[in-house]
């Protein structure tokens, strides 16, 4: 009598890098959507990072109705001055949506369940720009009540037009800075380096091309704080849209695809 022993394959461990078994089903990306927006708003960090960017904004708008001049304040000027704050505030909300599992180390628990990171990836930067599409309505509305009770503490007209181009040029500055936050965050998968990185790189870099002769026509093309201001003063033009396209591919494109490649290929301890 013969014994014929079946020798198991290896196993690949819980979260090793690495191909996914086909024929596994995926989580849905709706569930998975749903679950990197209540990351992002319930933990104490993201909770105060809306709370502090909406005091913040609320203050300069109500200063600037106080002590600003009464031809500069107009609706579509307001506006403009709170997306100083949320343009510092959103990027690192996506920062915080792409480190949650090497920050919190629940990458573990996260990919066990949905081993397609890819998924995970394409979750986080949705979920990233529907959290940001809400803080700006919810910023815009705020804006708006504080400009009816100005004006009518002010006791002059009101001007509330606000041209297309403006309000769409104001709030695709911020995606691009919300994207551009999630791609930092993908790259160096550590909250407070990408914190850090967002900030000090793009800045050092519109120093240096202000500060070097000749860099000019190259800071055209490639300093984002450069081409997004035809974007908030609603005078985009031909050659604005192909500066915006080569800076946003330097700075928010290729961070990305490294970054992706990063979380698909990493260990997770």
């Amino acid at each position: 009598m013969s014994t014929t022993t079946t020798t198991a394959g290896p196993t690949r461990p819980a979260g090793a890098a690495g191909p996914v078994p086909d024929g596994r089903p995926g989580v849905p990306l709706g569930r998975l959507l749903r679950v990197e927006l209540r990351k992002l708003v319930d933990t104490r960090a993201g909770r105060w990072l809306l709370y502090a960017s909406s005091a913040v904004a609320v203050v300069a708008v109500v200063a600037f109705l106080v002590w600003g001049s009464g031809e500069d304040a107009t609706f579509a000027g307001l506006l403009g001055l709170t997306t100083l704050p949320l343009a510092i505030a959103l990027p690192i909300l996506g920062i915080m949506a792409a480190t949650a599992e090497w920050s919190q180390r629940t990458g573990l628990v996260t990919f066990a369940l949905e081993p397609h990171r890819g998924r995970v990836v394409a979750a986080k930067v949705l979920a990233s720009v529907v959290l940001g599409a809400v803080v700006v309505v919810l910023a815009t509305a705020g804006v708006a009540l504080a400009y009816l009770v100005g004006s009518a503490l002010r006791d002059g007209p009101a001007d509330w037009s606000v041209p297309g181009s403006l309000g769409a040029g104001l709030a695709l500055t911020l995606l691009v800075y919300l994207v551009q936050g999630v791609a930092f965050g993908l790259v160096f998968l550590n909250t407070p380096v990408a914190i850090v990185a967002s900030l000090v790189l793009p800045t050092a870099f519109s120093i240096v091309s202000g500060l070097v002769t000749g860099f000019e026509r190259v800071a055209v093309w490639l300093d984002l704080s450069l081409v997004t201001e035809p974007l908030t003063e609603g005078t985009m033009a031909g050659s604005d849209w192909a500066h915006l396209g080569t800076a946003s591919l330097v700075w928010i494109g290729l961070p990305l695809v490294v970054g992706t490649w990063r979380v698909l290929t990493r260990e997770v301890a």
